[in-house]
């Protein structure tokens, strides 16, 4: 029996099953590796899967509910890396998730066909579970072979036994240069396609703003010097009476002064001292009369000012309105604010000189554009080229494989076909198909020519063998039903071979009648049915090293199980 890798980590970890079929209640625990099921033809092998199906997105059809159930239910407990693709699924479709935590995948069926989907119990669609499920599990079986059959997952499968992941990089990064340039060379050519007609519009509006010429902060002087114009007569005819107010007021001042001085004049000729009180009196009058005097100088001065602030010229009213109006016309015209128009001028200027240079700048791009797609095409030509070696080396690989598995009629290879430039992408100009023909002279055809559901399945698992230990990334739940059907001996002892082989990575599920195929196994389920009539019901025993050996025995054995047959499991077991 093979050693499980300590590092392993199984990616199906639980299966919760209620009332599917005949099985009422059942929750499996899935370890690591290989895990066989076996048990007697009609035991209910099969609803196993039907349940790992109906959590993972499948088909529901109401027949799956027990009789008597009003619903089945299943949930899948998947404990995917931190890395895995279907964290990424979970965002795309705003599912809550942690990566450090398990993946929980359940489903409802009712009785009458409906059915519910929850991830993490969050209501969610079908097709998520099935997007989901595609992601965690590949089936290859008697009645479907998802994934293999499905040309897309070819390329990726190429181009992980190739390592192929740096030249991808390069393809990919070569795509990303190319549609940039692609898409910046399109926008000036729509620039230069409606130039002509725009140039001529802006060349019209710029002149019309070069003719105008306005300046930031023109509105609002000319709107207060509008106001101010506007006032100028009546304030002059007021000043004028102000000026009026104040005429013969100096003469008379001065000649007050005058007095005042005569009097105190010959009061001091009389003898009186300057200290007496008359003298100093009249003094102080007239001090007093001087500076009223002074001050009446200074009132008709600031009112002569303010006369001349106040020049009432006709004409220059007349143009700061007819400059406002003008200003304020092409605003509307131009849909903007008149404090906007500076600006608009300048932007039209600068949009007509990128117009007049889109010519040469289009021609730029296109030769950056020519340079961008030949350096893809060069590294895709490069992909081709190792896609088509790796390929060569793959249908060697699988061919090797092939007879051993009672396949030695058939052959294997790796279509790369040159797909048209239109179809170029990031993943390179590449259509790859896994191709077979099951007969010696038989054309090769897709896979889906392979007419038996166990060739198939044992296609698969060659195809699965030879890639083994090349892929990159996470590897898929792999379930193997019945890849055994129609062969034993060396044939099964060789499958069993190659599904240990692959369970060194991955995990894998494998449904077998074969002895040879369940005593590789790393655990061991025995599907049994009991009861009778209506009260049927199927279940599964995790079987220890003993009740292996005894199981394998009756599977080499028949009915009878001999000693000589569980002599013949032990040596199988510990082959």
């Amino acid at each position: 029996m093979q050693a499980i890798p300590g590092d392993l980590n199984p990616m199906l970890i639980g299966l919760w099953i209620r009332d599917v079929v005949l099985i009422e209640a059942l929750d499996l625990s899935i370890g690591p590796g290989l895990t066989a099921l076996t048990g007697e033809t009609g035991a209910g092998k099969s609803i196993i899967l039907d349940a790992l199906g109906l959590a993972t997105g499948a088909r529901a059809d109401a027949g799956l509910v027990r009789h008597g159930a009003a619903q089945a239910a299943v949930s899948a407990v998947f404990a995917p890396g931190p890395d895995h693709d279907v964290w990424q699924i979970l965002e795309d479709k705003g599912l809550t998730y942690a990566r450090d935590e398990d993946l929980v995948l359940r489903r409802t069926l009712a009785a009458d066909g409906r059915s519910r989907a929850f991830v993490n119990d969050q209501a969610t669609s079908v097709a998520v579970l099935k997007e989901l499920g595609s992601a965690l599990i590949e089936v290859h079986g008697q009645h479907e072979t998802v994934g293999l059959l499905d040309a897309k997952t070819h390329r990726p499968l190429l181009d992980a036994y190739g390592s192929l992941g740096s030249l991808l990089r390069s393809v990919s990064e070569a795509w990303s240069a190319w549609r940039i340039s692609r898409a910046k060379a399109d926008d000036l050519r729509q620039v230069v396609a409606t130039a002509a007609e725009e140039a001529e519009e802006l060349s019209l509006r710029l002149a019309e703003l070069d003719r105008l010429a306005p300046q930031a902060g023109e509105e609002t002087e000319l709107a207060e010097e509008r106001a101010i114009l506007g006032a100028s007569e009546k304030a002059i005819t007021d000043i004028n009476a102000a000026k009026s107010a104040f005429e013969g007021l100096s003469s008379k001042l001065a000649a007050a002064v005058r007095a005042l001085d005569h009097a105190r004049a010959r009061a001091l000729q009389a003898g009186a001292s300057e200290d007496a009180p008359a003298v100093a009196r009249l003094a102080a009058a007239s001090a007093a009369v001087d500076r009223v005097f002074g001050e009446a100088q200074e009132a008709e001065a600031a009112i002569d000012a303010a006369a001349g602030a106040f020049d009432f010229r006709p004409d220059r009213l007349e143009k700061a309105e007819e400059r406002l109006f003008e200003l304020r016309a092409m605003a509307r015209k131009l849909h903007v604010a008149v404090e906007d128009l500076p600006d608009l001028r300048v932007k039209f200027s600068q949009r007509l000189q990128a117009m007049e240079s889109s010519e040469d700048a289009l021609k730029a791009a296109d030769a950056e554009v020519a340079k961008a797609r030949a350096d893809y095409r060069a590294q895709a030509e490069k992909l081709r080229a190792a896609r088509r070696s790796a390929g060569d080396k793959l249908a060697v690989a699988v061919e090797s494989e092939l007879a051993p598995l009672k396949l030695d009629k058939a052959r294997f290879r790796v279509a790369v076909e040159a797909l048209d430039e239109d179809r170029a992408g990031p993943t390179g100009l590449d259509r790859i198909v896994f191709e077979i023909a099951t007969n010696p002279g038989a054309p090769f055809g897709d896979l889906g020519a392979i007419a038996s559901g166990g060739e198939l399945a044992r296609f698969a698992l060659a195809l699965k063998a030879a890639l083994a230990g090349r892929a990159e990334g996470a590897q898929p739940l792999m379930i193997f039903d019945e890849v055994d059907q129609g062969v034993g001996g060396a044939v099964a002892d060789a499958v069993g071979l190659r599904l240990r082989r692959l369970a060194s990575n991955a995990q894998v599920l494998v449904v077998t009648h074969s002895p040879q195929v369940a005593a590789r196994g790393d655990a061991h389920w025995r599907i049994s049915k009991s009861g009778d009539g209506e009260k049927l019901r199927t279940g599964v025993e995790t079987l220890n090293l003993v009740d292996r050996e005894e199981e394998i025995a009756r599977m080499l054995a028949g009915a009878q199980v001999t000693d000589a047959a569980r002599a013949a499991a032990r040596a199988l077991m510990h082959a």
